[in-house]
């Protein structure tokens, strides 16, 4: 598998994919990644100041992603985990592992003190994930995401 920064053309593609894992996993769709209006423009969402996001490609497709961007309504030196969603084929491979390095080193390098992200309960797996990188639960949410149903909340310090 091979990571790289989202391009103009990927902005279908990364939008269908985040619907079908929501799809395929019964996420919530109010509330959640799925209704933000960024999801059909990611590439130009992530050309905003301190923000980047990457794909997974396998075989020259799409098959997973996740960015970072400043926290909505927070302080300045946090940065949130952001849309980090994997088609099933790619699951359990070392993508996830190889694209949270990436981020968190985007963030790091813009200057973030602080990685924030949110997510399912029943997403054991990701959060297994986020704890070997050191996240931390914490009791409340961050900033002012509007993923009201997500309520799994977890920080690191960079």
């Amino acid at each position: 598998m091979k990571i790289r920064e989202i391009q103009p053309e990927d902005n279908k593609v990364v939008a269908q994919l985040i619907r079908s894992v929501f799809d395929e996993l019964n996420i919530p769709k109010t509330g959640t990644a799925y209704e933000d209006v960024s999801l059909d423009k990611m590439y130009e969402t992530y050309q905003l100041p301190r923000s980047n996001y990457f794909v997974v490609m396998s075989e020259g497709v799409i098959v997973g992603g996740a960015g970072v961007a400043p926290l909505q309504n927070d302080s300045s030196d946090i940065c949130e985990l952001q849309k980090m969603y994997f088609l099933r084929e790619a699951r359990g491979k070392g993508a996830g592992f190889n694209i949270m390095e990436l981020c968190l080193k985007a963030a790091k390098d813009f200057g973030f003190e602080k990685c924030y992200l949110e997510t399912m309960p029943f997403m054991e797996e990701a959060q297994k994930l986020y704890k070997k990188f050191n996240f931390k639960y914490l009791e409340t949410p961050m900033g002012c995401t509007g993923h009201t149903s997500c309520p799994v909340w977890m920080i690191k310090d960079l």
